[in-house]
């Protein structure tokens, strides 16, 4: 049973927040194609004609609950981080509040990180802008590491990039494991990535990075060679007809 609609007035930026509330949990719950206005509206306690009055269709809803939610998280991760700790410290302080957030709003993270991502390019752009976000952040602070370890870092801007996103993208699957698997906290899958991570990347605040083996080739720098050429097998010219043999009758 939803909430009871009510009449008393209040600022429309309160009562949006309201509808955007109700939304989230809609759509976080159900999905975009399932999820019903009427039941949003019922959620948010307003009628149906007044979530349209404020937010125009479902479209711009899901838009709008993609953008606060998105927002949210980032700044989350952005607070976490707090500034004059190691590298470790400051890693650990930004995953931990990652997790921390995405357990404390299961809804919104259901939304952006599985929904969101597959109704539309338009929803799709939305999640990517915000994932780019927490990705650039990520490898700010790895960049900064690798200076304040040793004043000439040799850590390639490409590699920084591709480590930031490999760390995000654990964090997302992490994340959704959390959320299902019953007992797992913010601190568990926090440390669980850091156990995972901070192994290779302590080593590399170091400078002792890992190395592929010299005699280990890189298949995308490997020459192409190309498969043996063999001649075609013709079948035989068609005035050359098969030799028979004789057939012997039996004698009567």
């Amino acid at each position: 049973m939803g909430a009871q609609k009510t009449t008393k007035r209040m600022p429309r930026a309160v009562r949006e927040q309201q509808m955007l509330d109700a939304a989230v949990s809609v759509f976080g719950q159900r999905g975009y194609m399932a999820a019903s206005m009427d039941e949003i509206a019922e959620l948010a306690g307003v009628s149906k004609p007044l979530v349209y009055l404020y937010l125009n269709s479902k479209d711009d809803l899901f838009t709008a609950c993609i953008r606060r939610e998105a927002r949210a998280l980032t700044d989350a991760v952005r607070a976490g981080v707090r500034p004059g700790l190691s590298a470790d410290g400051q890693l650990w302080s930004g995953l931990r509040a990652f997790f921390t957030h995405t357990a404390r709003h299961p809804d919104a993270w259901r939304m952006l990180h599985l929904h969101a991502r597959t109704h539309g390019e338009r929803f799709a752009a939305e999640v990517a802008a915000m994932r780019a976000d927490i990705v650039a952040f990520v490898t700010q602070l790895i960049a900064a590491a690798a200076r304040d370890a040793h004043q000439d870092p040799h850590l390639p801007e490409g590699e920084v990039a591709g480590l930031a996103e490999a760390l995000v993208g654990a964090a997302e699957s992490l994340a959704d494991w959390a959320g299902a698997t019953e007992g797992v906290g913010a601190k568990q899958a926090a440390a669980t990535l850091m156990n995972f991570a901070w192994a290779g990347l302590g080593d590399l605040m170091a400078g002792r990075p890992w190395s592929p083996p010299e005699e280990d080739p890189d298949p995308a720098t490997e020459p192409v060679t190309e498969p043996p050429v063999t001649e075609p097998v013709t079948d035989p010219a068609p005035d050359a007809a098969p030799k028979l043999r004789p057939v012997v009758q039996a004698a009567g």
